[in-house]
């Protein structure tokens, strides 16, 4: 039997790639239709210093606070580095974005190196404000969850591109049935459970684009 040409082995993936990123996108516990949109017109970045541009609007994010003392709450990053970005980072207006207290910019790049060890780092963004500006930032959010006196949080949020954070509302999430954030610091909720939620909005996206084209 003739083995296949090296092209037809180039053409085969290109045809096939695409086709199971989005069936691995679909493969969710959730529905997608049912992702909850819990709080809408949260604050953007936009005015956050940052050694680049940054904004929410029109990605989808996952979004983080780390504090003052991110370093020791690396492993957070690490969790999400390791179950979410890898898996995601591929996909266009996907990112992360930390939101920190000014102070931290040199805190963020050891971090940030440390990140890239395994992984292509460069939609992970970082960036600062005066601490009453990240409070604002978090409270746009409208959890019931506060950040510390380092301006921390175990949580990371998942952002629509029309800035509405989303997350869940059945019996089995957090307080009162709904789960605003996932905890970072749990490697078990980012893989159970975050990273089926970050298919479901992908995968809504998508499936939002190819009902736009046939529309047009």
């Amino acid at each position: 039997m003739a083995k296949p040409s090296k092209n037809t082995l180039v053409l085969s993936i290109l045809f096939f790639g695409p086709l199971m990123f989005y069936l691995f996108l679909l493969t969710g516990t959730n529905n997608f239709a049912k992702l909850p949109r819990l709080t809408e017109n949260i604050d953007d970045v936009e005015n956050f210093s940052s050694a680049e541009e940054v904004k929410l609007a029109n990605n989808i994010s996952v979004l983080c606070f780390l504090g003052s003392d991110l370093l020791n709450h690396k492993t957070n990053a690490l969790n999400l580095n390791e179950k979410i970005y890898k898996h995601f980072y591929g996909f266009k207006g996907f990112q992360f974005v930390v939101v920190l207290p000014k102070g931290s910019e040199q805190k963020a790049q050891q971090l940030k190196k440390e990140l890239g060890a395994t992984y292509n780092v460069d939609k992970w963004y970082f960036v600062f404000g005066e601490g009453a500006e990240v409070e604002k930032m978090f409270g746009s959010l409208g959890t019931s969850y506060a950040l510390d006196e380092a301006f921390y949080s175990p949580y990371a949020f998942i952002i629509d591109r029309e800035l509405t954070l989303r997350g869940r509302n059945d019996k089995e999430s957090e307080e009162k049935g709904l789960m605003f954030g996932y905890n970072a610091e749990s490697v078990a909720t980012v893989h159970q459970e975050m990273v089926d939620d970050v298919k479901v909005v992908m995968a809504e996206y998508r499936l939002a684009l190819k009902k736009n084209k046939r529309e047009i």
